[in-house]
């Protein structure tokens, strides 16, 4: 307290009004003079003197540095100031301290309490935002003081649980750290040998593809789709597979999607299902989002009960939720007449695009704070578990959890960040605040807030927590 001075923490008009002054005179610098002089010698000469206003000793700030700090508006620290002071009043009657002694403490750790939420009130700074942490923080340890029943409650809570809990969260920042350093020491696995031979299909002639099969197909394919193994590919890519026309249709259409960041491909397999040849066979696509054509297909003549594959490549900019949709026009060579089929679309997930990040509080406060655009989506979920609906968002979102927590302890509430990255190098900001009711038979209730840079990201990402969030009842039914 002696460092900290006594109350109130506010600059007053005139001490502000003071401390402009002195700043300007500071700022204009010293005062030059030049004058004319006669020497011992009766010579002329000319004498420039500097003159620099003199700072009185009452104007010269010699308040301690703590108090400095908090007249200057940091609420976080007159926050852990409060709370320094109500552990050391609990603590005092423990050590041998008289009550006369220990009361006077708390009067003055309540008076200086006071003095920082007025000083949160009243002060503009960066750091206005947390004035509501300051008073509801400030208000516990005010009652933990002045109310017997809270401090026999909140005693052993903030002297003894908050230093345990703060070690896990050390130990946790440490063995992620070596975790870190374990993941950088594993030696790196040669995937290729210097004088390996590179084949490049473009360079190779006509006549010697004609026959030849290119064994590096299907390891491209899993490079550019991502996969590491070439066991689940056959899996990965039906899940890939888009049905675009009906069976009944005289053109039967699906379609194989590959995402390869910036880049999507279209394989489309059209199947003539009439006994007749179908000319100029044309499959007309649109996009819809931030999603560009980039070869559009060619016009085919397909015969009778005969297939062909089409590509298309498509190209994407930035991390939406994108639809393709279009039609197939064909003409019967039989009878001379035309023919439309509509294609059903094909949604593209964002979570081709997001990829789980990490970064540090700080990094992840400073975004929250800085990005504009927020979706709030409310929880409903038929999940009675805190962690296991965590672990179905971290899941399903892609994303990775920046909040430690403890499986082990059961609670009724539960707050996590959650971080991703897109390709193109937009972050994604997650923050679950979840609570288990007892008056709403045990369901979970909440909510769930996206934050980005870009509108985009914020309404798939809360369009798709909405859809994986209420379709798991039937999931788990299965």
């Amino acid at each position: 307290t002696e460092q900290l001075g006594e109350a109130p923490f506010i600059v007053q008009a005139e001490e502000k009004q003071a401390a402009e002054q002195a700043a300007a005179v500071a700022a204009k610098g010293p005062k030059l003079v030049t004058k004319n002089i006669v020497l011992s010698d009766g010579t002329y000469a000319t004498q420039t003197v500097y003159s620099e206003p003199k700072i009185a000793a009452a104007d010269l700030d010699k308040s301690p540095n703590l108090r400095k700090m908090i007249v200057g508006g940091d609420i976080f620290l007159g926050t852990i100031v409060a709370s320094c002071l109500t552990k050391m009043c609990l603590r005092a009657p423990d050590l041998g301290l008289g009550d006369v002694k220990a009361k006077s403490m708390t009067v003055k750790a309540l008076l200086t309490m006071c003095g920082i939420v007025k000083m949160a009130e009243v002060t503009v700074s960066a750091q206005k935002s947390s004035l509501a942490d300051c008073s509801e923080r400030v208000s516990l340890c005010c009652r933990a003081l002045l109310d017997p029943k809270a401090k026999a409650l909140l005693k052993k809570t903030l002297l003894s649980e908050g230093k345990v809990s703060f070690g896990s969260f050390l130990k946790h920042v440490q063995d992620k750290d070596g975790d870190g350093d374990k993941e950088e020491s594993k030696e790196e696995i040669v995937a290729a040998q210097a004088d390996d031979l590179i084949h490049f299909r473009q360079l190779r002639s006509l006549t010697a593809q004609g026959g030849d099969l290119d064994l590096d197909d299907g390891s491209d394919l899993a490079r550019a789709t991502g996969y590491a193994d070439g066991g689940s590919l056959l899996s990965n890519e039906l899940s890939h597979v888009y049905q675009l026309s009906g069976f009944a249709d005289p053109v039967y259409a699906e379609a194989f999607v590959t995402v390869h960041d910036y880049d999507i491909l279209l394989e489309i397999l059209v199947i003539n299902r009439t006994p007749n040849t179908l000319a100029n066979l044309t499959v007309e696509l649109s996009t819809m989002g931030d999603m560009k054509i980039v070869e559009r297909p060619q016009s085919q003549t397909i015969g009778p009960l005969d297939q062909m594959t089409i590509r298309a490549s498509i190209k994407v900019s930035s991390t939406e939720t994108g639809h393709i949709f279009g039609t197939i026009v064909y003409e019967d060579a039989a009878t001379q007449e035309k023919g439309y089929v509509n294609l059903n679309d094909i949604h593209m997930d964002i979570m081709d695009y997001i990829r789980p990040a990490t970064c540090t509080d700080e990094v992840f406060r400073s975004m929250w704070a800085e990005f504009e655009w927020e979706n709030k989506v409310a929880i409903s979920t038929s999940i009675k578990d805190l962690v296991e609906f965590l672990d179905h968002i971290v899941t399903s979102t892609n994303m990775s959890c920046l909040t430690p927590h403890d499986r082990n302890e059961k609670g009724s509430f539960l707050a996590a960040n959650l971080y991703a990255k897109s390709v193109f190098g937009e972050d994604a900001l997650v923050n679950v605040s979840v609570e288990k009711k007892d008056d709403n038979d045990g369901k979970l209730a909440g909510y769930i807030r996206i934050r980005s840079k870009t509108q985009g990201i914020a309404l798939s990402l809360g369009d798709r927590i909405t859809s994986v969030q209420r379709g798991l009842q039937p999931n788990k039914k299965q």
